[in-house]
């Protein structure tokens, strides 16, 4: 297992070497999309190659978040057109290919179904759930510039930023943030939590 994720952390470096902030998105979009490129492993990998000088961290943060955008409208497409039905038969055949599973989606659905726009936001911080929360928000017709767009936005640069700017920070561990990214995703919905009970106390303060 580790000398695949080394031959797949090196064809990341090769494709970002040969193709710049373009080799970035297409590697997030196919990671996003749930093909066997994680965001988990990319993004901090993009740290590490912004602490070495050989890309720079805001553009790889848009580039990133572009292509996250990206998936969460294809998944998004997806809920609003074909269906539940149509599309629990079409994740019933990926799940063949091990790339997604039933279970991810039923995880996305429940998560929606509680939370509505805000699962939207905390989706794209957990690892596993990601753009695919797109889907209910699609089958639900969540309205799309309104609401839709800035949660995705939102929780797509928060991920997008976290984990790059973490690869960074820890620099050649930066295959650490991968194994922890359940428990960073985890910090990040306690402090944006803590961010907007800040928020409500001040704003109770000043009345």
């Amino acid at each position: 297992m580790g000398s695949l994720l080394a031959e797949l952390a090196r064809w990341v470096v090769d494709v970002v070497h040969s193709f710049g902030y373009v080799g970035v998105f297409v590697v997030v979009l196919l990671g996003s999309l749930y093909l066997p490129v994680p965001t988990e492993l990319t993004l901090p990998l993009f740290g590490f190659l912004v602490g070495q000088g050989r890309l720079t961290f805001v553009p790889v943060v848009l580039t990133a978040t572009a292509a996250r955008v990206g998936a969460a409208m294809v998944f998004y497409a997806l809920g609003l057109r074909i269906g539940e039905r149509r599309l629990r038969r079409l994740i019933s055949r990926a799940e063949r290919t091990k790339l997604v599973y039933g279970s991810d989606l039923e995880r996305a659905s429940a998560a929606f179904q509680r939370h509505g726009g805000k699962a939207i936001l905390i989706g794209h911080l957990i690892p596993g759930v990601g753009p695919l929360i797109s889907i209910p928000a699609g089958l639900k017709r969540m309205p799309f510039r309104a609401r839709f767009l800035g949660y995705t936005l939102l929780g797509s640069t928060l991920w997008t930023g976290t984990l790059v700017g973490l690869g960074w920070t820890l620099g050649r561990r930066w295959r650490v943030v991968e194994v922890y990214a359940s428990f960073l995703a985890l910090a990040v919905v306690v402090l944006l939590a803590l961010g907007a009970l800040w928020f409500l106390w001040r704003r109770w303060r000043a009345r």
